[in-house]
């Protein structure tokens, strides 16, 4: 039984049963097959039946995380193909990569950081379900809420910051100052030239595409209220890839979630698509 603060946060959750969802309800092909969160989270067998996971009402966030999700480990294939071998997974919770393509993880040296909670939880469930923790795997806990400095946790863990990483980020930067997420920016451009970040981030409200992109935004605003994870900074395209100049690096890419759309969707008849209002920004050192 897990202790309080041990559980995977909320957000976590939700995805990871997303992405089990998009397997059980949408039809193939699928974007990502990942029911390993779901096995982690071993929920009730009424799970489905919660308000949030209602396949209709989901289907636009569902399909945005396994959207966000298979375009990283497409910008990560593209980067070890050019001989990059370290990835750091930032807020990692229930990413899923090394149990679902070990092949492709075991090239890599993986590092996953998060809360010592929720990653020790993590750990003893890949234990039970025997997954293990592969040699190439690397878990660093960081108490972000004591302003541990993850980035000297990250290199006493074995980190090379001689040696061009992929720096992943997804879901974070809401609950982050400003001046926090630019600090953060900082410390990755000063990463071993050849590096790259992917970091998600969500677009104000007047910039979503339609009444009920807005309406899934408030709803996720006020839930994250009353879990006690606030929203704390939205940003405008242009604002996030000022904050990535300024941080000092060399390439910066506003990347809009609605690419995906074309990207993975294309010829789907089910009109299964992506809501707006979670973009990327891609920066490279």
């Amino acid at each position: 039984m897990a202790t309080l603060g041990e559980q995977p946060e909320n957000t976590a959750e939700r995805v990871a049963l997303w992405r089990a969802m998009h397997v059980q309800v949408d039809a193939p092909p699928h974007v990502l097959e990942d029911e390993v969160g779901l096995q982690l989270l071993d929920p009730d067998e009424n799970w489905r039946q919660r308000p949030d996971m209602n396949p209709q009402f989901t289907a636009g966030f569902r399909a945005a995380m396994v959207a966000r999700a298979r375009f990283i480990e497409d910008l990560l294939a593209e980067q070890v193909d050019r001989g990059v071998d370290q990835y750091v997974i930032l807020g990692a919770g229930l990413d899923t990569f090394v149990q679902r393509r070990p092949e492709f993880a075991s090239r890599l040296r993986v590092y996953e950081i998060d809360q010592p909670g929720p990653q020790s939880w993590k750990r003893r469930r890949l234990a039970e379900l025997e997954y293990g923790t592969p040699g190439w795997l690397t878990f660093v806990p960081v108490d972000f809420e004591a302003s541990e400095d993850w980035w000297t946790k990250l290199r006493e863990a074995g980190f090379d910051a001689g040696r061009p990483a992929v720096i992943v980020s997804t879901g974070v930067t809401m609950y982050l100052s400003t001046e926090t997420t630019a600090a953060m920016l900082r410390e990755i451009a000063g990463l071993a030239a050849g590096s790259t970040l992917a970091m998600t981030f969500l677009l104000p409200p007047e910039l979503l595409e339609t009444d009920e992109d807005r309406a899934g935004l408030q709803r996720s605003r006020e839930g994250a209220e009353r879990s006690g994870t606030p929203f704390v900074s939205l940003y405008t395209p242009a604002e996030m890839l000022v904050l990535a100049r300024e941080a000092g690096f060399a390439e910066v890419e506003h990347v809009p979630g609605a690419s995906h759309r074309g990207r993975y969707f294309a010829g789907r008849t089910d009109g299964l698509r992506p809501t707006s209002g979670e973009d990327l920004l891609v920066a490279k050192t």
